[in-house]
Parts: structure tokens; C-alpha cells; sequence
């Protein structure tokens, strides 16, 4: 490996570090071993492993029950296949042509993982936002994730061939302009550039996009705690708790929820002092198991409510068990590099993103489970892809591109990757044509799913698929 974040995290001081015009050659004369137009390249190699057997494989240790659901949300179309299957795609990219450069990356970059939130200051920022693979891994991982997604996504909203693929080359041009943008920039100013929704409008170039920004900034506002107080909860003998939607929100039996209030109180330590302080002054009155997403459904996921010095003073705190991130096998094999999976994901979310949740912690329950705390209600909210056109799809493209960029130069390697990509279009026209090919993979692979769905070797919640507008006929 030429270089990885954290071969470079923790290096002396009193060493002089490579300059940037070294790093920018060595990554320019990688040319010759993974020449640009390679980035293009797909096709099934001989003993590719079945992506319905790696599916089954990642419902080890998930909650039995909750298999079916999960397998609703990825049949329902080849977008929800790809959310779903981060393992599939790590499998297939970590065997493709790569440099080397490894800086922090998501590992499951895709086009819906990225929305808005709020910074400590209350300003509303956007950014990448999904963290529970992340992991030191070659950047071109994090963008072929992405620009598959693009095209499938287009695919899915009746965009064309050429739509779609203009779609993926704004993204990969605002990647490569910006990631050259930043290797040029003082270390501490990447660190402290951000994205927030003001600047996001002004970007924005199409007259749709900019409507749908205000409208999803707006929703994205009113999703707090205090406003989701009347929606979630009740009083129930003289004391508030969440209300039950099963099966998405459940109940957890007092042993359970003895062992998670244990958890909450080493997670305070995992905080600043401040922040620590600040939550220690609340009190834990209810916690349920809360299903989320679709690659994390079947993991445990809880949602706590906690109460301060009144009533309507209230936070919620969202725990997500965290388990090994599919970009691990791919760069250390069977060796662990973090022994605590909640840590790791806290650690590289503040990595990638320019600010983060200060609630952001971990913790510990019993000997096999490990978990990240977040907010769960910090205005929260995502631009609804199928809600946009094809203009609209392809300037939001180009801004997620800006924003993977931006997370990528944060951490190790700008300056090898600049000298990679270069200011030719090379890299642009290699992952679109990367990109088409990888989504008609992902529609192969989904008809997999459906197909084994219908000889009854994966479960499927049909109540589920009528509540998503859909139905399943074996």
C-alpha cells in the first residue's frame, strides 16, 4: 500500500513530511502501473461469489426476526438492492484495478448517504452521513460506490443512458477539480471546509434542485427532539415512554434495558467534558429497539428518551451496533486494526466530516456488542432522489462529488491522488463507463435476490413490501 490514513495519522512532528510536490509525482507516476482508463474497467471473473450467499453470510448475528423486512426493502428495486449489499460491492471493487492511496472512506458512499444535519452551532450543513463502514480503504472504492449509485438511482427515475451518464461525469469532474483544489490548500483549511445549506443553494445551478434544497432543508428543521416528542411518545401511568409501531419500534425487556442504561453511562465518559456534562444532566426515562435503513436492518438499533429538569427538556439518543466494517477484510485480512467497532465509527465520522455531532460516542454491552451514539434528532434529512429531475439529479451529483472529495482530502493522500487524476477528463470518462456497466451488475445481481426469494431461500415481510407500494408473487 503507498498510503493509508493511518500510517500518516500519528507521525512525529519532528519529521520532515514528504512535500506535496513528491506526492503529487508519486501519484502521477502510477499512471504506468494502473493507467486511468483502467477506472473503466468490469467483468465477472471465474468463482465471483454469489451475492445472495454473501447476503446470507451478513445476516449472521442479525435479529432473525427482522430478516424478512430487511429483504423487503432490497427487493423492491435495484437501488434498494445496492443500499443493502455494501458487502457485495467491497467484494467486487477491492479486486479491481487500484492505486494504492488509501485515505479514510466511507465504504458505503452511495448517493442516498449523504443529507443534512445540524452543526454544533445549529447552522444546517450538509455532508456525507452514513459511517458504519468506514475504514481506511482506496479512494476509488468510495467513488465507484458512488457513481454506480448515481446511475442506478437515474435509472430508477426514467432518466436515460445519457442522462444517467451525465449525471456520473458531474460528479467524478467535481471530485477531481475539487480534490485537486484542496491538495493545494494549507492542511488546517481542508479541515475547515464545509458545505452548508446557504452555500449549497448558491452551487446549485438548476431552478428544481434549488426549490427541492429549501423544501428538504425546511423538513429537515423541524426534526428535533422537542418536535418529535408528541409524535413518538405518550403518557402511560403517570410517565412518558415511545410509542410501539411494530415491527419498526419495539419494546426491550427490563434486562435489556438495564444493560443498555449501563451502556449509556460509560458512553458519557467517551464524551468531551463539556458535552458530558451537558447530558449528564438528563435522565434516561424509556429506550426501544428502533429499525432503521436497510443495510442495517436485523442489527441492533435502539432509540432512548431522555428527560431534563422539565418536561418538554427532552434529547434523543439513537445507539446502532457496530460491527466490522466490509472494507476490514480487504486492506488487513482477519487482523483487526479496532478493537472497538462504535469507537472506530465515531472516530472516522469526525474524520470525514468537517463538523460533527458533539453528541457523537460509543459504548459497550456485555462482551459481543458494541455501538456508536448519535443524536437522533438533530434535523436530520436527505434530498429524496426520486423527487428530482434529470437537470436537478445531475447538479446534485456534481455536489456529493464535492462534498466525497472534500472528506477524502481531510485525511491522507491528496496530494498522490491529485497527481493521479490529473486535469484531463481521463478518470471522468473511465468510471462513467464504469459506472454502466456496475449498474447493469447490480440489476443481474437483483434479479438473484428475487429469484432466490422465490425458491423460498430468503424470508421476505410481504406486509412490508404493501406498506413500500408493492407486492411479491413467488
Amino acid at each position: 500500500m503507498l498510503a493509508t490514513a493511518d500510517s500518516t495519522a500519528y507521525a512525529s512532528i519532528r519529521k520532515r513530511p514528504t512535500s506535496r510536490a513528491e506526492r503529487y509525482a508519486m501519484g502521477k507516476a502510477l499512471h504506468k502501473d494502473v493507467p486511468r482508463k483502467s477506472l473503466g474497467d468490469w467483468r465477472l471473473w471465474p468463482g465471483r461469489p454469489d451475492p445472495v450467499t454473501l447476503i446470507q453470510e451478513s445476516h449472521k448475528g442479525r435479529r432473525s426476526e427482522l430478516i424478512p423486512l430487511r429483504v423487503a426493502r432490497m427487493i423492491i428495486n435495484p437501488y434498494g438492492f445496492l443500499r443493502g449489499t455494501a458487502m457485495v460491492m467491497a467484494d467486487d471493487v477491492a479486486r479491481l484495478p487500484s492505486t494504492g492511496i488509501m485515505p479514510v472512506i466511507g465504504g458505503d458512499a452511495h448517493f442516498g448517504n449523504f443529507g443534512f444535519y445540524a452543526s454544533p452551532e445549529g447552522e444546517l450543513v450538509i455532508d456525507l452521513n452514513d459511517f458504519d463502514e468506514a475504514h481506511p480503504g482506496c479512494w476509488e472504492w468510495d467513488l465507484r460506490r458512488l457513481v454506480a449509485s448515481i446511475y442506478v438511482a437515474g435509472r430508477e427515475n426514467g432518466l436515460s443512458e445519457e442522462q444517467c451518464e451525465a449525471a456520473v461525469r458531474a460528479c467524478v469532474t467535481a471530485y477531481r477539480t475539487e480534490l485537486r483544489f484542496l491538495a493545494e490548500q494549507p492542511l488546517m483549511m481542508r479541515s475547515y471546509n464545509r458545505l452548508d445549506v446557504g452555500r449549497m443553494h448558491e452551487t446549485a445551478t438548476e431552478k428544481t434542485l434549488r426549490k427541492e434544497i429549501q423544501r428538504s432543508a425546511k423538513r429537515a428543521r423541524r426534526r428535533t427532539s422537542d418536535r418529535a416528542l408528541p409524535k413518538f411518545t405518550a403518557e402511560q401511568a403517570g410517565r412518558r415512554v415511545i410509542v410501539e409501531d411494530p415491527p419498526t419500534i419495539t419494546r426491550v425487556s427490563d434486562t435489556e434495558r438495564e444493560a443498555l442504561a449501563e451502556a449509556l453511562d460509560g458512553y458519557l465518559m467517551t464524551l468531551a467534558p463539556h458535552w458530558r456534562r451537558v447530558v449528564g444532566g438528563y435522565t434516561l426515562v424509556d429506550i426501544v429497539h428502533k429499525v432503521v435503513g436497510v443495510g442495517s436492518v436485523g442489527l441492533r438499533a435502539y432509540v432512548a428518551l431522555l428527560e431534563g429538569s422539565t418536561p418538554d427538556d427532552v434529547l434523543f439518543l439513537q445507539l446502532k451496533q457496530a460491527r466490522r466494517s466490509v472494507i476490514a477484510r480487504h486492506v488487513h485480512g482477519d487482523s483487526a486494526l479496532h478493537e472497538h467497532q462504535g469507537q472506530r465509527v465515531v472516530e472516522y465520522q469526525q474524520a470525514l466530516q468537517t463538523v460533527s455531532d458533539p453528541l457523537l460516542g460509543w459504548a459497550t454491552v456485555g462482551a459481543d456488542y458494541t455501538y456508536y451514539v448519535r443524536q437522533f434528532r438533530n434535523s436530520k434529512g436527505t434530498i429524496p432522489l426520486d423527487a428530482i429531475d434529470a437537470p436537478a439529479l445531475t447538479d446534485y451529483a456534481g455536489i456529493v462529488g464535492h462534498l466525497l472529495a472534500k472528506g477524502h482530502a481531510r485525511t491522507s493522500g491528496a496530494s498522490m491522488i491529485a497527481g493521479y487524476v490529473g486535469g484531463s477528463d481521463k478518470v471522468d470518462v473511465a468510471l462513467t463507463r464504469f459506472a454502466r456497466l456496475y449498474a447493469d451488475q447490480t440489476e443481474a445481481d437483483h434479479d438473484q435476490l428475487l429469484a432466490a426469494v422465490k425458491r423460498g431461500e430468503l424470508p421476505v415481510d410481504n406486509e412490508a413490501l404493501k406498506n413500500l407500494g408493492t407486492t411479491f408473487r413467488p
